[in-house]
C-alpha cells in the first residue's frame, strides 16, 4: 500500500526531472549541455544532408526505411519539446513547432505532402539557434562573427527553401538530378536579379513566386551585405535606457550617456 501510494508522485517527479533536463539541453551552457548540443546539431546536418540528397535518393529501396527513421526522430523531438514547454499553449505558438509537424506530415506521407517537402530546409534554423553556436563562436575568438553567420544561414534557409519549392511545384517530374539542378539555377538566378531566362517558372504561380524571390531575396542579400561591411558591435544592454548594441570600444551609451563597463577579453 506504501509503495502505490508513492507511485503518482514518483511518476511526477520523473517528469519534471525529465523536463528540467531537456530545457537544460536546449538553453544550457554548461559542458554537459553542450555535448548534446553537439550531438544534435551533428543528427540536424545529416538529416538535412538528407534531405538536400532526397531528388537522388528517391528511387533507392533505402529512401522510405531512413525517412520514416527520420520521422521517428522528429516525432521525438516535438514530444520533448512539448514536455519541457512552459505549457501546451506555449509550445503550440512556436513557429518551428508548426514546421516540424508539417515536416513530419512529408515524411510520413511522401507521396501525398511533396509538395510541402521544401519546409524541411528550415531545420537549419535549428542549428542556428542554438547556443552552442555562440559558445563555438566565443571559445575560438569569434564572437563578432555571430550576426554575420546567422545572416549566411538565415540567406541559405531561404535559397534552399525556394529552391525546394519551385522543385517540387515545377520541375518534380524531371529527372532527379536535372530537376534539383535546374530549381537551383532559377532561384539563383532570380535573387541575383541575373536573369538570363533560359529558364522560366510558367503561369500565374510562377510569375508569383519570381516576385516573391526577388523582394525577398534582395532584401536578405542586401542584410547580408550590411552585416559584413557594417562597424563590428557587442551586445551589452544599457542599465538605464537599455540599449542593446554599442561600439567595442564604447565608454558612454551614446543614446543617453550613461557610463559603460563593456567586459572584454583582455585584449
Amino acid at each position: 500500500m506504501h509503495t502505490t501510494d508513492h507511485r503518482p508522485w514518483s511518476a511526477s517527479s520523473n517528469l519534471r526531472a525529465l523536463s528540467v533536463a531537456i530545457r537544460r539541453i536546449e538553453r544550457g551552457r554548461d559542458p554537459w549541455a553542450l555535448r548534446w548540443q553537439a550531438l544534435l546539431a551533428i543528427i540536424d546536418i545529416s538529416i538535412l544532408a538528407f534531405f538536400l540528397l532526397g531528388p537522388y535518393l528517391r528511387a533507392g529501396p533505402s529512401y522510405l526505411i531512413i525517412d520514416y527513421t527520420i520521422a521517428a526522430w522528429i516525432g521525438g523531438e516535438l514530444l520533448a519539446r512539448a514536455v519541457a514547454a512552459s505549457s501546451l499553449r506555449n509550445f503550440i505558438k512556436r513557429p518551428m513547432t508548426w514546421v516540424d509537424l508539417v515536416i513530419l506530415g512529408t515524411l510520413l506521407f511522401p507521396e501525398v505532402l511533396f509538395n510541402f517537402a521544401f519546409l524541411r530546409a528550415m531545420r537549419i534554423w535549428a542549428v542556428g539557434n542554438s547556443p552552442l553556436l555562440c559558445e563555438i563562436l566565443r571559445r575560438f575568438g569569434w564572437a563578432h562573427l555571430h550576426d554575420l553567420i546567422r545572416a549566411c544561414l538565415n540567406f541559405l534557409v531561404f535559397l534552399f527553401v525556394v529552391t525546394g519549392f519551385v522543385y517540387t511545384t515545377f520541375f518534380y517530374g524531371r529527372e532527379a538530378g536535372a530537376g534539383f539542378v535546374d530549381a537551383l539555377y532559377f532561384t539563383v538566378a532570380t535573387i541575383t536579379t541575373t536573369g538570363f531566362g533560359d529558364i522560366t517558372l510558367p503561369g500565374v504561380l510562377g510569375k508569383l513566386t519570381s516576385v516573391v524571390t526577388m523582394i525577398v531575396g534582395i532584401s536578405l542579400f542586401f542584410r547580408l551585405a550590411q552585416v559584413i561591411v557594417r562597424p563590428h558591435k557587442v551586445n551589452f544592454p544599457c542599465p538605464k535606457c537599455g540599449l542593446q548594441r554599442h561600439e567595442v570600444d564604447a565608454v558612454h551609451c551614446k543614446a543617453c550617456g550613461q557610463l559603460l563597463n563593456i567586459p572584454d577579453e583582455g585584449d
